[in-house]
């Protein structure tokens, strides 16, 4: 999400500037007849292979007006391209005020799991009376669309990191500026990427805090706004996009998305990656960080099942009420990244070109340099930023505890045709697991062998 950081204008508090770019009304008819010619010569040129939104967008533009608002500190947000008035984002819709939004950051330490401490940018003195600790990391966990920065899965995360680490954990609450239509929440989170960014600066200023120990989580729409103050904070340490939402971000240029110039470390995870129509997937496909990880493939993970609600298209209304029962796939990664803090080993994911090779066991084991674990401990595989966009391939289980583990097993078969199954369990000191069956055919079963290590039949081959 490349960016450059505005400042603010002095002296002003809230919506204090809009500048219209809009030409004045041409008042002689001989203007209005002329334009009016150019308008239906652009009509006529327009391409066979344009598609009837592009050819709408394109009579719509010359008539369109441009605004810009601005608000102190923050910088400016403007409506047109690549913002407003494009194939992906035709609605031209300026983000609301910071204080019609209502951020707020809420701080969990080791010292105060429980209860939060409000930070507040316009007050850095709140930051000195609360338990932040300068010695530590700081983690940020930024919520999406319609959901809010008390969730219980939001504190949930923090108390995870309390049990492995001594941390700075702020829940970015934006709760008033997602609760709205989707398109106006798109918009917003722009103001939001904004102040986070500020919080951020007024750290390192204040408190010569640096962003390299500054890490943001964030999930739906706040992955992207967690790409818009990456893009205005040089040197911030690292952004998790938890499942960054498809609609008016996914092809849009990478000013407007999270991309991996956000931060020296993005890492992905994509669980609801289905075309939003027909199959009403939220998150998107596109590759958006170093490291992006497909869990299950990235569309429908285990114990999720879509039904008939799955079948509305309407971004403004699908969410309010029904969010755990249609959005099952899109929450999957957040509670993958919950577990994975607590798991530094059970998420290994496999570098492979598509979930299909990874299924036919065509990317097992792992390379040499290893494989990175989804989530949490992304960060410790050696090879996180020698390129952007490397894919990576796990499963995971149907419910908590979703943390699996990839063997491979050698048969070699012998003897006559038998009919059976070859079940495989896993034994050791700390208990046994069930029987998995791993071979449903005909095998040959004389002279079996059965070593410690190794379950061996001689081949068969059936005519």
């Amino acid at each position: 999400m490349h960016s450059s950081w505005h400042q603010g204008l002095s002296g002003l508090s809230e919506t204090t500037v809009i500048k219209d770019f809009e030409k004045s009304r041409r008042n002689s008819e001989a203007e209005f007849t002329s334009h009016r010619q150019k308008s239906d010569q652009a009509r006529t040129a327009v391409t066979p292979q344009s598609t009837p939104r592009e050819q709408i967008l394109k009579q719509i533009q010359p008539f369109s007006a441009g605004k810009e608002v601005c608000y102190e500190d923050l910088g400016c947000f403007s409506d047109t391209e690549p913002w407003g008035g494009t194939a992906i984002r035709p609605l031209k819709i300026l983000p609301w005020t910071p204080e019609k939004i209502g951020t707020r950051f809420l701080l969990y330490t080791n010292e105060n799991p429980n209860n939060f401490q409000i930070l507040l940018p316009s007050d850095p003195s709140t930051i000195e009376a609360s338990n932040f600790q300068t010695d530590r990391k700081t983690r940020f966990i930024i919520h999406g669309f319609i959901d809010k920065g008390d969730e219980r899965w939001v504190i949930d995360m923090c108390k995870n990191l309390f049990k492995v680490e001594e941390v700075n954990c702020i829940c970015v609450d934006w709760k008033k500026g997602s609760q709205t239509t989707y398109t106006q929440a798109a918009n917003n989170a722009r103001v939001v990427g904004a102040q986070v960014a500020q919080m951020l600066d007024i750290l390192s200023t204040e408190y010569s805090y640096p962003p390299s120990k500054v890490h943001l989580i964030g999930h739906s729409l706040g992955a992207h706004v967690a790409g818009e103050a990456g893009s205005k904070t040089p040197g911030l340490s690292r952004i998790t996009g938890l499942d960054p939402v498809e609609a008016s971000f996914e092809g849009t240029p990478e000013e407007v998305r999270l991309d991996p110039s956000d931060a020296d470390f993005v890492d992905v995870i994509h669980t609801d990656a289905a075309p939003l129509i027909p199959f009403l997937g939220f998150g998107t496909n596109q590759q958006m960080g170093h490291l992006d990880f497909f869990p299950n493939g990235g569309e429908n993970m285990p114990g999720c099942k879509k039904n008939a609600l799955s079948q509305i298209v309407d971004l403004d209304g699908i969410w309010a009420g029904t969010r755990d029962f249609v959005a099952c796939n899109h929450l999957r990664s957040y509670k993958y990244y919950l577990e994975s803090i607590l798991d530094p080993d059970g998420f290994a994911a496999y570098p492979c070109t598509s979930y299909k090779s990874f299924e036919s066991d065509k990317c097992f084991p792992c390379p040499d340099q290893g494989c990175p674990q989804l989530g949490h401990y992304a960060d410790k595989f050696a090879g996180r930023t020698s390129e952007e966009q490397q894919k990576f391939f796990l499963n995971t289980g149907e419910a908590s505890n979703f943390a699996l583990w990839r063997y491979g097993v050698s048969i070699t078969l012998s003897g006559r045709t038998a009919t059976g199954q070859i079940k495989v369990a896993l034994f050791g000191n700390k208990g046994n697991t069930q029987q998995y069956s791993i071979f449903r055919y005909n095998f040959c079963s004389e002279d079996t062998v059965r070593e410690d290590t190794l379950l061996t039949l001689t081949p068969c081959y059936v005519a």
